[in-house]
This record gives structure tokens, sequence and C-alpha cells, in this order.
């Protein structure tokens, strides 16, 4: 319950993600390449999520290695939304608070993760992937209970309104520790844990584990393809600045918060049993040439065939969503089904912010081609342009396929059940 609640209170988040774009947009007045650079600055925390993981599984806080840190996200979380809505004024202080808020459901998303781990271990793919169903199902209801409702208080309240009823939604996290089953340390273990040789001598076996599970090719080669494959370059924060309308860019993301959570249930019940292989390249396929759809909407064809531009995004992005969705679940399931006992937290953290890292990438990338074409707040003409490289460049990683394991998702692999 407590790992439900807390996917959920990151889905239910996205309540202030328009408000956000919004504000750089309309009241900073920055251009669709420094929106994209922000949001790459943002996601940093995502970037170090294995530190995260060392702390909650060396160093016990008030004798909890969960409870304590759910709290502690929970009220940094509260700070940086609470920041949002009355004093930041400029692109730095904007920058720096979102940090905050993202540092703060990182921290939260590890502590859950390793949760989740603990209760997967030695379990077949078919259970693990019903656990990551949960999380994310959970995860895309929460972005569905907020969804519709992120553009239209916009317009109805403006941003700084939806950042004070988004500082309360963190509480939640603290609230849910509560409900965490964990054993409080005694205060000796507690003094073994966090000081002297007993600490000294956890940190070193857990870098050492880190590195001896991290170097194994079985870990190694399909966590360099997943950077890869999040690391192409995407044109998002260009689309955005050329569909601008707050109430109708709520409908969208309620369409791809219900695709999100339809997509759950396809991968839950229809896709653990295929090859990961087979999955990574029909929807990257499918995903690539779906996506070049957009050039159609930018250039207004498709009111030509009598299909008008809201109709047309809301189809084009539950279609995409649900394909990116599924593609995503199997490398959550293979990331859980590799962590070693007593590290839990930390190796998943290390799969996670190394997926992270290449999102990241691609990211900046795009902000780099975007500059680079001209697309300005003003200038779409080579927006279409834009739209084609990006989407062509995500066929790039499909030649090293060859790097995931050859299994379908009901197989038991010894070597990883014993890693």
């Amino acid at each position: 319950m407590a790992v439900a609640i807390v996917y959920f209170v990151q889905g239910v988040l996205g309540l202030a993600r328009l408000a956000v774009s919004f504000y750089l947009k309309d009241d900073l007045h920055l251009d669709p390449a420094e929106t994209a650079v922000i949001s790459g600055f943002s996601s940093l925390p995502w970037l170090i999520k294995p530190i995260y993981g060392f702390i909650s599984d060396s160093i016990p806080l008030y004798g909890y290695r969960r409870r304590s840190y759910l709290i502690l996200s929970g009220f940094l979380g509260t700070l940086s939304w609470s920041l949002m809505a009355t004093v930041v004024n400029s692109k730095y202080g904007a920058g720096f608070s979102i940090l905050l808020g993202s540092l703060s459901v990182a921290f939260s998303d590890v502590v859950v993760d390793s949760m989740v781990v603990e209760r997967a271990r030695g379990e077949s793919q078919s259970t693990s992937g019903s656990l990551q169903s949960l999380c994310w199902g959970s995860s895309a209801f929460g972005g569905i209970v907020s969804a519709y409702f992120s553009g239209s208080l916009v317009d109805a309240y403006g941003v700084r309104f939806v950042f004070g009823i988004t500082a309360f939604l963190p509480l939640m996290t603290s609230a849910v520790a509560v409900l965490v089953n964990e054993h409080r340390l005694t205060p000796g273990e507690h003094a073994m844990s966090v000081s002297g040789s007993g600490f000294i001598e956890s940190s070193i076996q857990h870098i050492k584990q880190l590195w001896t599970s991290v170097k194994q090719p079985n870990i190694f080669l399909p966590t360099l393809f997943i950077f890869l494959w999040q690391a192409t370059p995407h044109s998002e924060s260009a689309m955005f600045f050329f569909m601008y309308v707050s109430e109708f860019l709520g409908r969208v993301k309620l369409v791809t918060s219900i695709a999100s959570l339809l997509s759950v249930g396809i991968y839950n019940y229809f896709l653990k049993a295929v090859h990961l292989r087979k999955i990574f390249l029909v929807t990257t396929i499918i995903g690539s040439a779906l996506g070049m759809t957009q050039v159609l909407l930018v250039t207004g064809l498709n009111r030509q065939f009598g299909i008008s531009d809201e109709w047309f995004s809301i189809g084009d992005s539950l279609i995409i969503t649900v394909l990116g969705q599924a593609a995503f679940m199997p490398v959550l399931v293979l990331a859980a089904k590799l962590c070693p006992p007593g590290m839990e937290a930390t190796l998943f953290a290390t799969l996670m912010s190394i997926s992270n890292a290449g999102s990241v990438t691609g990211g900046l990338v795009g902000a780099g081609l975007t500059k680079i074409f001209g697309v300005t707040r003003e200038s779409f003409g080579n927006l279409p342009l834009l739209i084609i490289v990006c989407n062509l460049s995500s066929l790039l990683p499909l030649p090293l396929l060859g790097l995931l394991p050859d299994e379908t998702g009901d197989s038991d692999n010894e070597e990883t059940k014993h890693s």
C-alpha cells in the first residue's frame, strides 16, 4: 500500500508539469531550447540515484532505512513547490526549486524501488512484472487524476496557484511512511551501521558488490543498450511551444495518462512472455513511424483530411504513449531481477540512473538541434525537419539489440538468479 501511494503521488505531481512549462514560457519568456536545458538541469537528481540508494541502504535515520527517508523526501518536495508558489522570480530560482522537487521525487523513488526489489527477488519475471505493473499503474492513475486539471487550473487561477496546491501533495509521501513494515534498528545496531569500522566495512562492501554486479556482461551490455535507446534526441519542448493552449494540453495529458495505464495492462497481460528484443524492435519501429505523423500536424495537412488539430494530437499522443510505456516496462523488470540481496536500492538506482542519463542526454541533444534548426517561440519553419531528424534517430540503437538477453518474460535465467 505504501509503495502504491508513493507512486500515486509521483503521478499526481504532474499537476504542476504544465504550470512549470507555461511559467518558463510566459512568465520568464524563455525559448524552446532554454526550456529544454532547464528541464535537463532539473533532471540531474535522477542521475545520481545510486547515492540515495547507498545512503538508504547504509545509513539508517532514526533507526529506519526506509520510513525516515520517505518522510524527509515529502517535506523537501513541499519546500520546493512552496518556493515556486511564492518567491521564485527568475530562471535560476526556478531551476533550483524544480531541482529540489526532482530530488524529493528521485529519493522517494529509490526507497520504494528498493522495497519492490526486495519483494521481486527470486520470483519469476511474470511476478516481477506484476509488481512493476502495480507501481506504474499507480503512477498512471495519479497522472489521470491530475491531468485534466493541470490545464484548466492554470487557465482559471494561474501558475502560482497550481504550485501552491502541488506543495501539499508530497506530504502524502511523508504520511504513508507509517505504513512501511520495517524493523527499527536498536541503538547498538544503529551505531554500528553509521560509525566506525562497521560503516567503513559496509561502504567498501557495497562498492565492491556494485562494481562486481555492474561489470557482468549480462548487466553491463543491456544497460549500455538502454542508455543508447534513451539518448536519442526528441522535440518535446518545441512541440509544447507549437501546441500552447493550456486547457487543451491538459486534455492531452489526460489522454496520455490513461494511455500509460492502458499500456501497463497490455504489458501485464500480453507481453510478459514476449522476447525483450522483439518488444524493443516492434515498439521502436512503430513509434518512429507514428512520430512522423507530427509533421502532418505542424504543417496543417491533417486539416485537409478533415481531422482537427485537437483530435489528431490526442490520437497521436495516445498511441505513442502506449508504445513507449510498453517498451519501458521490461527495462524495469530486467533491472529488478539483476539486483543482488543487500544492495537493492543501490544497484537498481544505478541501472535507472544510467537510463535517466540517456534520457537527459536525448533532451539536451534535442535542445541543441532545436537551436541549430532555428526553432524559437515565434519561428516554427524548420519544426517539421526537427521532427523528422529526431524520429529517424530513434532507429539508430536497433542494430545493437543483440546486447539484450534473448529470453522470454517467463524464462528464469539461472545466471541472473544467482547474480
